[in-house]
């Protein structure tokens, strides 16, 4: 393959991207990305960025990456790895593909070919800014510690950086990549890595109506934080909402939370873990609403009836009516792969892939958050920053030689807690509280069926839990089924 264009210039992209030059790709390599900005770290959006806090000299960002710091995962150079084994391991690691990952690749900075109307070989263009967003190259200085890259890495990776630029349209026939400007890239080879959109709520934009993905939407709604105590209302009890919540808490804001469940994060965390994390609101000062919904929006004009409409309250589906300065949505995300026209490749829940994030295309893989690989679509870090392994030597290979299937794993920081999750929970499964206890604020709980651990839930215990989520990536090796983090194909 003479070219092969990374769609997506987050977390999973740069992966790819990483991966492509430490498994020996040295030809023309173009990232597309619809942001402005080079890849930057996500989870502290939520959390101390939105707090505006100095979270390079935090300890509690150094775990917000919560890369582990074994063998098997890695971290990029200028993060820390897992804070969770700080004490006992140094700050980095190596990129996915052992120590040289995301090196020059023979030929040096020089290699490609330029595209017509776009930069120079290893250059960088980007197209124009969205209305809000702030200029191209405007950073401020507690902005920088979310950067996922860095100049020298950047020069290495020697990409063609498309910027700011939406891809429109994949043309198998023609190998080409649409983009939003009009331009047009031709490809031997793609790397689907869009990610997911947050989730709105209908009706029209509200100024108060905010979502948190990006770092734009960071930004929209830390500007609305410092401009005095505020009412918050947080829709969706998830992870985002709690994190937000959280934080808008610490910051003196009076919050809401409105969870449609009868607990917050039943599905993942099972009844009687999520009453712990409900509880966590109450015991943050935050009021926390269950078991009803959002029936609308209340909005009036703001400086008249010719300003614009600004959100005043939430209607909620019980008849309760919250005041609302500000309202956050985290009710959820989806995939961004409405630009795939072809319906064979992709729909409303992301892009079809084989166990190894082959699409039923020539020389098209997918990762991260818009792939469904093997039939299951998994918004974490660690499919982010896994698979595209396993994606890139396939892409590379022209057919699936490897398989990918990790354990799942989640962690998030609300209200001075680090809850972290790890395997698989069965329905059916009991949970045993191997250390601490709930009481105390710091406790591992073991999910077990038949006997056997299926997966761990712990608050501020970080040590053991990796220790059992080590061991359970071993179960998970050793099963019968074959499944593991990496299989190789006969």
């Amino acid at each position: 393959m003479k070219t092969v264009t990374v769609v997506g210039a987050s977390l999973a992209g740069l992966y790819a991207a990483r991966e492509l030059r430490a498994q020996g790709y040295d030809g023309r390599l173009v990232i597309i990305g619809a942001e402005p900005h080079f890849p930057y770290d996500r989870p502290p959006l939520s959390k101390d960025f939105l707090a505006n806090k100095d979270f390079l000299a935090n300890k509690d960002f150094l775990a917000n990456t919560d890369l582990a710091a074994d063998s098997d995962f890695s971290a990029n150079k200028d993060l820390a790895a897992n804070a969770d084994e700080a004490a006992a391991a140094p700050l980095g690691g190596a990129a996915p593909g052992g120590a040289n990952a995301g090196g020059a690749a023979p030929g040096g900075a020089t290699r490609g070919g330029a595209i017509p109307g776009g930069p120079t070989p290893g250059g960088v263009t980007r197209g124009r800014p969205l209305p809000g967003q702030a200029p191209l190259d405007e950073t401020t200085p507690d902005e920088a510690p979310l950067a996922l890259t860095d100049p020298d890495e950047i020069a290495e990776l020697a990409a063609d950086w498309l910027l700011g630029v939406h891809a429109t349209a994949l043309d198998p026939r023609g190998r080409a990549v649409h983009l939003d400007d009009g331009r047009t890239v031709v490809t031997d080879g793609v790397v689907v890595a869009t990610g997911a959109s947050a989730r709105r709520l209908p009706g029209p934009r509200l100024a108060g109506v905010h979502t948190l993905r990006t770092l734009d939407d960071a930004r929209a709604l830390r500007a609305e934080l410092t401009r005095g105590p505020r009412g918050v209302v947080v829709i969706g009890g998830g992870f985002i909402g709690a994190e937000t919540a959280s934080t808008c808490a610490a910051l003196g804001h009076d919050v809401t939370v409105v969870e449609a469940a009868p607990l917050p994060l039943i599905p993942q965390l099972g009844p009687e873990m999520a009453a712990f994390c409900a509880d966590l609101h109450r015991h943050g000062g935050v009021r926390l609403l269950t078991g009803t919904g959002v029936a609308g929006l209340r909005h009036a004009a703001v400086g008249g009836t010719t300003g614009p409409e600004r959100v005043t309250a939430v209607e909620l589906t019980d008849g309760r009516l919250l005041p609302a300065d500000v309202v956050v949505v985290g009710i959820g995300a989806t995939p961004n792969s409405g630009w795939l026209t072809d319906g064979a490749l992709a729909d409303r829940d992301g892009v079809r892939c084989d166990g190894g994030c082959v699409t039923s295309l020539p020389q098209v893989v997918a990762v991260g958050d818009v792939a469904r690989v093997g039939g299951v679509r998994a918004e974490h870090w660690t499919s982010a920053t896994e698979q595209p392994r396993v994606a890139v030597r396939n892409l590379l290979a022209a057919h699936t030689v490897e398989t990918f299937s990790a354990l799942p794993y989640f962690w998030s920081d609300q209200y001075g807690s680090r809850i972290q999750f790890a395997g698989h929970r069965p329905a059916d499964a009991t949970v045993r509280i191997a250390e601490g206890s709930p009481d105390s604020g710091s406790f591992l709980a073991l999910y077990e069926q038949a006997g056997q651990v299926r997966a761990a839930l712990a608050v501020n215990r970080p040590r053991p839990f990796m220790k059992v989520r080590r061991r359970l990536r071993a179960q998970r090796s050793a099963e019968p089924d074959g499944t593991r983090s990496a299989r190789a194909a006969p």
